[in-house]
C-alpha cells in the first residue's frame, strides 16, 4: 500500500511541477488576464493566429442589427491597424446570424453584418482589394442551443486572414 501512496504523490508532484508559473497563459484567458506589452504569448505578431487571439477577429451585433457597437469598432480598429502594418494578408469577412427566423433573412442579415465590418475597415484606410464579404447566415453556428447566450455568440461578424496579396 505504501508504494501505491508513493507512487500517487509522485505523480502529483511531477503534475504540479508542471504549472510552476501560473501566469505564462496570461491568467485570464486569450482575451483577458495580464498580458504582457508585447503580446510575445501569442507568438508571431505578423501571423493570422496572432490576429486571431491578440487583435480579435470577432465583433458582435445586437439582435436583428447590422449596427457595429462601440465594442466592434474598438476591435475593427485594432484589425485595421494590424492590417495596415501587415499588408501582405488578405480578409474575408464571414456575416453570420442567429438560428431565429428564416434561412433567406438571416442570410440577408450576415451579409449586412459582414458589409458593415468591411465598410468600416475601409474607412480606416485598409484597401477594398483585400476585404471579401460571404455570408453564412444560421448554417454556422459556434454556440447550439436556444437561449440567448448561445444566440448572441452567433450574431457575428468575423475576420478570416489569410496570405494573398503578393504571392
Amino acid at each position: 500500500m505504501s508504494s501505491m501512496k508513493l507512487t500517487a504523490a509522485l505523480a502529483a508532484s511531477l503534475a504540479l511541477s508542471a504549472c510552476t508559473d501560473a501566469g505564462q497563459f496570461g491568467g485570464g484567458g486569450l482575451f483577458g488576464g495580464n498580458r504582457p506589452a508585447d503580446d510575445t504569448q501569442f507568438g508571431d505578431p505578423t501571423s493570422p493566429s496572432y490576429f486571431q487571439q491578440a487583435i480579435g477577429d470577432r465583433v458582435l451585433f445586437p439582435v436583428d442589427q447590422a449596427v457595429l457597437t462601440d465594442e466592434g469598432r474598438a476591435i475593427l480598429d485594432a484589425q485595421a491597424g494590424w492590417l495596415a502594418v501587415n499588408s501582405d494578408y488578405v480578409a474575408i469577412i464571414e456575416g453570420h446570424a442567429d438560428e431565429q427566423g428564416t434561412r433567406e433573412y438571416n442570410l440577408a442579415l450576415g451579409a449586412r453584418r459582414a458589409n458593415a465590418v468591411r465598410e468600416y475597415l475601409l474607412s480606416k484606410g485598409v484597401a477594398g482589394v483585400r476585404l471579401r464579404t460571404v455570408s453564412y447566415g444560421k448554417e454556422r453556428p459556434i454556440e447550439i442551443c436556444s437561449a440567448e447566450a448561445c444566440y448572441e455568440q452567433n450574431r457575428r461578424a468575423v475576420t478570416v486572414i489569410s496570405g494573398g496579396l503578393s504571392s
